[in-house]
């Protein structure tokens, strides 16, 4: 029977936050209703975009750089506001044409100042794929997913448990959904492996003190082969953490409050890409 592994302190009342309002949505609607709805949205839609078609290298690489995944953040729990008046099609038009290869938009209603309807509004104005970044809990939480558009969804392996996390991994393939599996140490990679992920995420802040560990990426990603599509997360805040990043092997990296707190967020993603002089 799978065990839920302790999470830190600062995961905790989010996690019950989100474990509660999924309880509650389940009065209000089954889950084979919302199965049938999602199902049916992607026969409507067709299918989503492919996050792992976007990150994977070109059979002819032509940068060692990793690519940018570009994130939408209106606030931090340790940092408070990044940006509040944050237009999140604008800034994701902004991204697109910086040259990112996908959006991550933040959902997370109390905690990071998103919402559910942020994907629709970015996904109806540019052409990349967009990944939903929450804390999602059960397999509804794809579905709904689904239906407001997301193109992939993140998993994070320190707040499910095995099964959870099978049955939601599967549960976005079977929508034609791709995963970022996030992960924090070792023994979360073991368990990510075990559902047979495309794309890892590995993730630099330490769940206990939220602090970066500027290390733990490049450690994390020596343990895993090339066939799994890599991303580094958190703490990226420079061309030479790209050119780092690239070197020890990463496809991509996610990157959030050092886009969203600047000014020209095109400009941004241009630095940050070490494309600022290229017309």
């Amino acid at each position: 029977m799978a065990i839920i592994l302790p999470v830190s302190t600062y995961l905790d009342n989010i996690l019950a936050f989100h474990r509660q309002r999924a309880l509650e949505e389940k009065k209000s609607i089954s889950s084979n209703e919302l199965a049938a709805k999602a199902y049916d949205y992607s026969r409507l839609h067709g299918a989503p975009r492919s996050l792992l078609g976007a990150l994977r290298p070109q059979e002819e690489k032509t940068s060692p750089l990793p690519k940018l995944i570009a994130e939408i953040k209106k606030h931090s729990p340790s940092k408070g506001d990044l940006s509040s008046d944050l237009d999140p099609v604008s800034v994701a038009k902004d991204y697109e044409a910086g040259g990112a290869s996908a959006v991550s938009v933040l959902t997370d209603e109390p905690h990071f100042k998103g919402h559910l309807s942020y994907l629709g509004l970015v996904k109806n104005n540019v052409s990349l794929p967009v990944l939903r970044k929450d804390f999602l809990v059960c397999k509804e939480d794809v579905f709904i997913s689904r239906l407001n558009n997301a193109d992939a969804v993140l998993l994070i392996v320190a707040a499910l448990d095995d099964e959870e996390l099978d049955t939601m991994h599967n549960t976005a393939k079977s929508l034609s959904m791709d995963t970022l599996i996030e992960i924090h140490s070792e023994h979360e990679l073991e368990r990510a492996m075990a559902v047979g992920p495309d794309i890892i995420g590995i993730n630099q802040r330490d769940l206990h003190s939220f602090t970066i560990d500027t290390n733990r990426a490049i450690r994390l990603r020596e343990l895993i082969g090339n066939q799994i599509i890599t991303v580094a997360e958190s703490g990226i805040n420079s061309f030479e953490d790209l050119e780092t990043l690239g070197q020890a092997g990463f496809d991509a990296v996610l990157v959030g409050e050092n886009l969203v707190i600047q000014d020209d967020h095109f400009l941004a993603v241009k630095k940050l890409l070490g494309t600022l002089g290229n017309t």
